[in-house]
């Protein structure tokens, strides 16, 4: 769970306008953060299963909101890619 304060710092990048937290860029760019929270978390408990499930529900959900911009926004899915540094 993100709190207030990363979510603000992570969000500040990437967000079109003062109030957005539901654009496609917001949505990536939040996922990607509990993402990499849960990798190391998983790092650690190697054995924490329900955790690995989570965390692939989040990678699917990642993918998903990284194609629908893909789709509707080519320039803005690259610039969003080259910000969080995400390969495909």
């Amino acid at each position: 769970m993100l709190s207030k304060r990363v979510k603000e710092n992570v969000l500040k990048p990437v967000k079109r306008h003062d109030s957005d937290t539901g654009s496609p860029e917001a949505q990536v760019a939040l996922l990607t953060r509990q993402i990499e929270e849960l990798s190391t978390h998983l790092r650690k408990h190697k054995k924490d299963f329900h955790s690995r499930r989570g965390l692939l529900q989040l990678v699917a959900d990642r993918r998903k909101h990284l194609k629908y911009l893909e789709r509707k926004d080519a320039k803005a899915y690259q610039g969003l890619i080259e910000k969080l540094g995400l390969k495909r």
